[in-house]
């Protein structure tokens, strides 16, 4: 799993999970708009079947689109053909709005085993991708301050940082978000997409 990229570069590289959500990922768009910075957002099937007015807007401004399964099961709890269905679904998805397959993937719940990681190999995946921040934990909505805190102190040339975007009330997300972007920017750091990122190596 790959938390950051080592890079002599200030890039950093904001990702999101869970989405397309219609009240929040759309609030994080117009935040990376102004900052004229790009993101990576991790969605489920599901929902870029519901809202997929909003996944061609992430992709008209530039933003990647990341697999992170169809509904977002614990794969480690399914078979490996229940496994690549939901990596399958999610990439179909993608592809019908988009017009090509997505290229990064990460697990629900950064659960996994051996045998997803050769589904994601045989899928043709460079990578399960993580993050630093894991710390910050803000799916469980620990105040603005505290998923500030710990993201901040996963700065660093390379970083990998996950923020939630679906599931719930993410007002306290995107406020954060607002804050530390407008921080890394001010600090001259440029937000790119883990893919960017990836071509950094």
């Amino acid at each position: 799993m790959i938390n950051e990229i080592p890079t002599a570069n200030k890039l950093v590289a904001f990702t999101f999970d869970d989405g397309p959500n219609p009240i929040y990922t759309t609030q994080i768009l117009d935040i990376f708009k102004k900052a004229n910075g790009k993101a990576t957002f991790f969605m489920i099937g599901e929902s870029i079947n519901k809202y997929p007015e909003i996944v061609k807007k992430a992709i008209d401004q530039g933003h990647e689109i990341g697999n992170h399964t169809n509904t977002h099961p614990k794969l480690s709890q399914l078979s490996s053909a229940e496994c690549l269905m939901e990596i399958e679904l999610n990439e179909k998805s993608i592809e019908e709005i988009v017009g090509e397959k997505p290229v990064v993937f990460r697990p629900p719940y950064f659960d996994y085993n051996e045998e997803t990681i050769s589904i994601i190999m045989q899928k043709e995946y460079s990578a399960i991708i993580g993050a630093l921040n894991i710390e910050a934990k803000d799916w469980e909505q620990p105040g603005v301050d505290h998923i500030l805190e710990k993201s901040r102190e996963c700065v660093r040339n390379g970083s990998i940082l996950l923020f939630h975007d679906g599931f719930g009330d993410r007002s306290q997300t995107v406020e954060a978000v607002r804050i530390l972007v407008s921080e890394l920017i001010s600090q001259g750091y440029q937000l790119v997409t883990v893919s960017e990122l990836l071509n950094q190596s």
